[in-house]
Protein backbone atom coordinates (compact mmCIF):
# COMPACT_ATOMS: atom_id res chain seq x y z
CA UNK A 1 0.00 0.00 0.00
CA UNK A 2 1.32 3.27 -0.93
CA UNK A 3 -0.17 6.41 0.64
CA UNK A 4 0.03 9.91 0.19
CA UNK A 5 -1.27 11.91 3.61
CA UNK A 6 -2.57 15.49 3.04
CA UNK A 7 -1.04 17.50 6.08
CA UNK A 8 -2.96 20.43 7.05
CA UNK A 9 -1.34 23.24 9.05
CA UNK A 10 -2.51 26.35 11.36
CA UNK A 11 0.20 28.86 12.73
CA UNK A 12 3.08 26.90 11.88
CA UNK A 13 1.96 23.78 13.19
CA UNK A 14 0.86 19.91 11.48
CA UNK A 15 -2.66 19.45 12.55
CA UNK A 16 -2.66 16.40 15.22
CA UNK A 17 -5.39 14.87 13.48
CA UNK A 18 -3.34 15.07 10.29
CA UNK A 19 -0.70 13.77 12.37
CA UNK A 20 -2.63 10.81 13.58
CA UNK A 21 -3.85 9.66 10.23
CA UNK A 22 -0.60 10.14 8.79
CA UNK A 23 0.65 7.28 11.79
CA UNK A 24 -1.93 4.82 10.97
CA UNK A 25 -0.78 5.00 6.79
CA UNK A 26 3.44 4.58 7.87
CA UNK A 27 1.58 1.03 9.99
CA UNK A 28 -0.25 -0.07 6.96
CA UNK A 29 3.23 0.66 4.54
CA UNK A 30 4.99 3.45 2.93
CA UNK A 31 3.27 6.67 3.81
CA UNK A 32 3.90 9.94 1.89
CA UNK A 33 2.93 13.13 2.61
CA UNK A 34 2.25 16.70 1.02
CA UNK A 35 2.37 19.98 2.22
CA UNK A 36 0.97 23.19 0.82
CA UNK A 37 1.27 26.64 1.44
CA UNK A 38 3.45 29.46 1.90
CA UNK A 39 6.78 29.07 4.17
CA UNK A 40 5.35 25.14 4.73
CA UNK A 41 8.83 23.67 3.72
CA UNK A 42 10.36 23.91 7.63
CA UNK A 43 7.13 21.43 9.06
CA UNK A 44 8.41 18.53 6.91
CA UNK A 45 11.23 17.44 9.14
CA UNK A 46 7.57 17.15 11.28
CA UNK A 47 6.35 15.11 9.34
CA UNK A 48 9.24 13.04 8.94
CA UNK A 49 9.47 12.04 12.53
CA UNK A 50 5.76 11.28 12.52
CA UNK A 51 6.14 8.29 9.96
CA UNK A 52 6.38 10.50 6.01
CA UNK A 53 8.71 8.69 4.04
CA UNK A 54 8.83 11.28 1.44
CA UNK A 55 7.12 14.80 2.27
CA UNK A 56 6.40 17.05 -0.99
CA UNK A 57 6.38 20.63 -0.53
CA UNK A 58 4.26 23.01 -2.70
CA UNK A 59 5.48 26.58 -0.70
CA UNK A 60 4.32 29.62 -2.84
CA UNK A 61 2.70 32.93 -2.25
CA UNK A 62 -0.51 31.82 -3.90
CA UNK A 63 -1.47 29.04 -1.30
CA UNK A 64 -1.06 31.56 1.21
CA UNK A 65 -4.63 31.29 1.79
CA UNK A 66 -6.54 27.98 3.31
CA UNK A 67 -8.58 27.84 0.04
CA UNK A 68 -9.68 24.26 -1.66
CA UNK A 69 -8.67 24.69 -5.34
CA UNK A 70 -5.56 25.23 -5.48
CA UNK A 71 -4.73 22.46 -3.20
CA UNK A 72 -6.95 20.32 -5.55
CA UNK A 73 -4.59 21.46 -8.01
CA UNK A 74 -1.73 20.45 -6.27
CA UNK A 75 -2.68 17.45 -5.10
CA UNK A 76 -4.30 15.96 -8.63
CA UNK A 77 -0.76 15.84 -9.65
CA UNK A 78 0.30 13.63 -7.44
CA UNK A 79 -2.54 11.62 -6.50
CA UNK A 80 -2.28 9.05 -9.49
CA UNK A 81 1.24 7.86 -8.10
CA UNK A 82 -0.17 6.33 -5.14
CA UNK A 83 -2.95 3.79 -4.27
CA UNK A 84 -5.04 6.05 -1.63
CA UNK A 85 -5.23 9.56 -0.50
CA UNK A 86 -6.08 10.01 3.15
CA UNK A 87 -7.14 13.18 4.77
CA UNK A 88 -8.08 14.12 8.68
CA UNK A 89 -11.83 15.72 8.72
CA UNK A 90 -11.73 19.21 8.81
CA UNK A 91 -13.29 22.15 6.67
CA UNK A 92 -10.46 22.69 4.54
CA UNK A 93 -9.81 18.94 4.02
CA UNK A 94 -13.17 17.81 3.25
CA UNK A 95 -13.68 20.39 0.62
CA UNK A 96 -10.34 19.35 -0.65
CA UNK A 97 -11.10 15.80 -0.60
CA UNK A 98 -14.43 16.76 -2.48
CA UNK A 99 -12.80 18.56 -5.29
CA UNK A 100 -10.48 16.02 -5.56
CA UNK A 101 -13.07 13.61 -6.23
CA UNK A 102 -14.50 14.90 -8.88
CA UNK A 103 -11.09 16.35 -10.73
CA UNK A 104 -10.22 12.71 -10.57
CA UNK A 105 -13.34 11.04 -10.96
CA UNK A 106 -12.48 8.77 -7.99
CA UNK A 107 -13.86 7.38 -5.20
CA UNK A 108 -14.19 8.93 -2.02
CA UNK A 109 -15.29 7.48 1.48
CA UNK A 110 -15.98 9.51 4.36
CA UNK A 111 -16.35 9.81 8.18
CA UNK A 112 -13.93 6.68 8.25
CA UNK A 113 -12.71 5.65 12.00
CA UNK A 114 -10.05 2.96 10.37
CA UNK A 115 -8.68 1.51 7.55
CA UNK A 116 -6.80 -2.53 7.06
CA UNK A 117 -3.99 -2.88 4.68
CA UNK A 118 -6.17 -4.42 2.14
CA UNK A 119 -8.06 -0.71 1.71
CA UNK A 120 -11.26 -2.32 3.72
CA UNK A 121 -12.52 1.44 5.48
CA UNK A 122 -14.91 0.90 8.73
CA UNK A 123 -17.36 3.57 8.89
CA UNK A 124 -20.05 4.19 12.47
CA UNK A 125 -23.59 3.64 11.21
CA UNK A 126 -26.95 3.32 12.93
CA UNK A 127 -26.15 6.60 15.53
CA UNK A 128 -22.50 4.80 15.54
CA UNK A 129 -24.15 1.55 17.22
CA UNK A 130 -22.45 -0.19 14.25
CA UNK A 131 -19.67 0.25 12.28
CA UNK A 132 -19.82 -0.78 8.50
CA UNK A 133 -17.68 -2.43 5.51
CA UNK A 134 -16.70 0.36 3.02
CA UNK A 135 -14.27 0.17 -0.03
CA UNK A 136 -13.41 1.60 -3.20
CA UNK A 137 -13.98 0.52 -6.93
CA UNK A 138 -10.89 2.74 -8.83
CA UNK A 139 -7.81 4.19 -7.60
CA UNK A 140 -6.78 6.27 -6.08
CA UNK A 141 -9.00 5.84 -3.03
CA UNK A 142 -9.56 8.72 -1.09
CA UNK A 143 -10.71 8.68 2.70
CA UNK A 144 -11.36 11.25 4.52
CA UNK A 145 -10.83 10.02 8.84
CA UNK A 146 -12.91 11.57 11.42
CA UNK A 147 -11.03 13.43 13.89
CA UNK A 148 -9.58 11.98 16.70
CA UNK A 149 -9.26 8.09 14.88
CA UNK A 150 -5.73 8.31 15.40
CA UNK A 151 -3.71 9.58 17.64
CA UNK A 152 0.18 10.96 16.28
CA UNK A 153 3.41 8.96 16.71
CA UNK A 154 6.76 9.72 16.58
CA UNK A 155 8.92 7.43 14.71
CA UNK A 156 11.97 9.72 14.48
CA UNK A 157 12.50 8.77 11.31
CA UNK A 158 13.95 11.70 8.22
CA UNK A 159 11.90 12.14 5.48
CA UNK A 160 13.11 13.06 1.83
CA UNK A 161 12.02 16.26 0.78
CA UNK A 162 10.53 16.73 -3.03
CA UNK A 163 9.64 20.27 -4.00
CA UNK A 164 6.20 20.23 -6.54
CA UNK A 165 6.15 22.78 -9.20
CA UNK A 166 3.26 25.34 -8.02
CA UNK A 167 0.75 25.33 -11.47
CA UNK A 168 -2.51 26.45 -10.91
CA UNK A 169 -5.55 26.43 -13.11
CA UNK A 170 -6.98 29.79 -13.87
CA UNK A 171 -10.54 29.06 -12.37
CA UNK A 172 -8.53 27.99 -9.05
CA UNK A 173 -7.18 32.09 -9.37
CA UNK A 174 -10.76 33.45 -9.11
CA UNK A 175 -11.07 33.31 -5.36
CA UNK A 176 -10.00 35.38 -3.02
CA UNK A 177 -9.57 34.75 0.61
CA UNK A 178 -10.12 39.00 2.15
CA UNK A 179 -10.38 37.86 5.84
CA UNK A 180 -9.92 34.76 8.37
CA UNK A 181 -11.76 34.84 11.19
CA UNK A 182 -8.23 33.36 13.51
CA UNK A 183 -9.96 36.05 16.37
CA UNK A 184 -12.19 33.67 16.96
CA UNK A 185 -10.24 30.92 18.83
CA UNK A 186 -8.95 31.63 22.52
CA UNK A 187 -7.43 28.40 22.73
CA UNK A 188 -6.81 25.25 21.21
CA UNK A 189 -8.65 23.85 18.66
CA UNK A 190 -11.66 21.41 19.22
CA UNK A 191 -10.29 18.86 17.08
CA UNK A 192 -7.15 19.07 18.48
CA UNK A 193 -8.18 19.94 22.54
CA UNK A 194 -7.70 16.41 24.77
CA UNK A 195 -10.34 18.16 27.26
CA UNK A 196 -13.37 20.70 25.59
CA UNK A 197 -15.89 22.78 28.02
CA UNK A 198 -18.75 22.87 25.46
CA UNK A 199 -22.16 24.91 26.04
CA UNK A 200 -25.69 25.05 25.15
CA UNK A 201 -28.66 26.92 25.09
CA UNK A 202 -29.03 26.13 29.08
CA UNK A 203 -26.15 28.73 29.60
CA UNK A 204 -29.23 31.13 29.30
CA UNK A 205 -27.37 33.77 27.09
CA UNK A 206 -24.39 34.46 24.54
CA UNK A 207 -22.40 36.69 27.62
CA UNK A 208 -22.80 33.21 30.10
CA UNK A 209 -20.04 31.57 27.69
CA UNK A 210 -17.51 32.88 29.94
CA UNK A 211 -18.68 30.22 32.21
CA UNK A 212 -17.59 27.76 29.44
CA UNK A 213 -14.43 29.66 28.78
CA UNK A 214 -12.80 30.35 31.94
CA UNK A 215 -13.33 26.27 33.00
CA UNK A 216 -11.77 25.44 29.96
CA UNK A 217 -9.11 27.67 30.56
CA UNK A 218 -9.05 26.27 34.03
CA UNK A 219 -8.70 23.05 32.63
CA UNK A 220 -6.37 23.84 29.48
CA UNK A 221 -9.31 22.93 27.20
CA UNK A 222 -11.12 23.97 24.31
CA UNK A 223 -14.35 25.39 23.97
CA UNK A 224 -17.53 23.88 22.24
CA UNK A 225 -21.04 24.59 21.38
CA UNK A 226 -24.23 22.95 20.08
CA UNK A 227 -25.37 23.91 16.73
CA UNK A 228 -28.78 25.76 18.66
CA UNK A 229 -26.15 28.08 20.52
CA UNK A 230 -24.51 28.58 16.79
CA UNK A 231 -27.68 29.04 14.76
CA UNK A 232 -28.40 31.56 17.57
CA UNK A 233 -25.21 33.57 17.12
CA UNK A 234 -24.14 33.07 20.39
CA UNK A 235 -20.49 31.22 19.03
CA UNK A 236 -18.76 31.04 16.17
CA UNK A 237 -19.30 28.07 13.75
CA UNK A 238 -15.27 26.65 13.98
CA UNK A 239 -16.80 25.24 17.67
CA UNK A 240 -19.86 23.62 16.39
CA UNK A 241 -19.85 20.13 17.69
CA UNK A 242 -22.41 17.22 16.22
CA UNK A 243 -23.76 15.92 12.99
CA UNK A 244 -23.50 19.36 11.29
CA UNK A 245 -20.36 20.48 12.91
CA UNK A 246 -17.21 18.47 14.04
CA UNK A 247 -16.71 15.19 15.20
CA UNK A 248 -14.34 15.55 18.64
CA UNK A 249 -13.11 12.63 20.95
CA UNK A 250 -11.21 14.03 23.84
CA UNK A 251 -10.42 12.56 26.62
CA UNK A 252 -12.41 14.50 28.78
CA UNK A 253 -16.35 16.21 27.52
CA UNK A 254 -18.12 18.86 29.97
CA UNK A 255 -21.10 19.57 28.60
CA UNK A 256 -23.16 22.58 30.05
CA UNK A 257 -26.51 23.19 29.58
CA UNK A 258 -26.69 20.76 26.47
CA UNK A 259 -29.95 18.19 26.10
CA UNK A 260 -27.83 15.73 24.52
CA UNK A 261 -30.02 15.63 21.11
CA UNK A 262 -28.60 12.85 19.09
CA UNK A 263 -27.64 15.46 16.51
CA UNK A 264 -25.21 16.56 18.93
CA UNK A 265 -24.63 13.31 20.27
CA UNK A 266 -22.72 11.36 17.10
CA UNK A 267 -19.96 14.13 17.50
CA UNK A 268 -18.94 13.69 21.01
CA UNK A 269 -20.18 10.06 22.12
CA UNK A 270 -16.43 8.57 21.57
CA UNK A 271 -14.82 11.21 24.22
CA UNK A 272 -13.61 9.24 27.09
CA UNK A 273 -15.24 10.65 29.88
CA UNK A 274 -18.47 12.74 29.16
CA UNK A 275 -19.18 14.73 32.16
CA UNK A 276 -22.93 16.59 32.14
CA UNK A 277 -24.29 19.91 34.29
CA UNK A 278 -27.76 19.87 33.48
CA UNK A 279 -30.74 21.02 35.54
CA UNK A 280 -33.35 18.66 34.05
CA UNK A 281 -32.76 15.45 35.22
CA UNK A 282 -34.60 14.02 32.04
CA UNK A 283 -32.07 15.43 29.64
CA UNK A 284 -30.96 13.05 27.37
CA UNK A 285 -27.53 13.75 28.00
CA UNK A 286 -27.90 12.11 31.24
CA UNK A 287 -28.18 8.31 29.68
CA UNK A 288 -24.33 8.75 27.91
CA UNK A 289 -22.61 10.52 30.44
CA UNK A 290 -20.39 8.68 32.68
CA UNK A 291 -21.11 11.91 35.57
CA UNK A 292 -24.08 13.45 35.16
CA UNK A 293 -25.01 16.72 37.97
CA UNK A 294 -28.43 17.81 38.20
CA UNK A 295 -28.21 21.08 38.57
CA UNK A 296 -28.13 24.63 37.62
CA UNK A 297 -24.89 25.57 35.76
CA UNK A 298 -24.77 29.44 36.76
CA UNK A 299 -24.01 28.12 40.39
CA UNK A 300 -22.08 25.03 39.82
CA UNK A 301 -19.38 26.16 37.17
CA UNK A 302 -17.92 28.89 39.05
CA UNK A 303 -17.23 27.06 41.83
CA UNK A 304 -16.00 23.86 39.95
CA UNK A 305 -13.48 26.66 38.07
CA UNK A 306 -12.05 28.02 41.25
CA UNK A 307 -11.74 24.16 42.21
CA UNK A 308 -9.39 23.76 39.57
CA UNK A 309 -7.59 26.92 39.57
CA UNK A 310 -7.02 25.86 43.19
CA UNK A 311 -5.95 22.94 42.74
CA UNK A 312 -3.55 23.93 40.00
CA UNK A 313 -1.97 26.63 41.99
CA UNK A 314 -1.56 24.12 45.05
Amino acid sequence: MSTLVFLEHHDGEIQKGSLGVLAKAASLGDADAVLVGEGVRGLAADAGRHGARTVHVADDASLAAPLSQPRVDVLAKLASEYDAVFFANSVLAADVAAGLAARLDAGLNWDLVDITADFVGKRPALQDSVLVDVGWKSTPRLALFRSGSFDPQESGGEAEVRDVAVDLEDFSRETTMLEQAHAEATGPSIEDADVIVAGGRGLGAPENFTLAEELARALGGAVGATRAVVDAGWYPYSAQIGQTGKTVSPKLYVALGISGAIQHKVGMQSSSVIVAINKDPNAPIFEFSDLGVVGDVHEIVPKLTELVQQRKSS
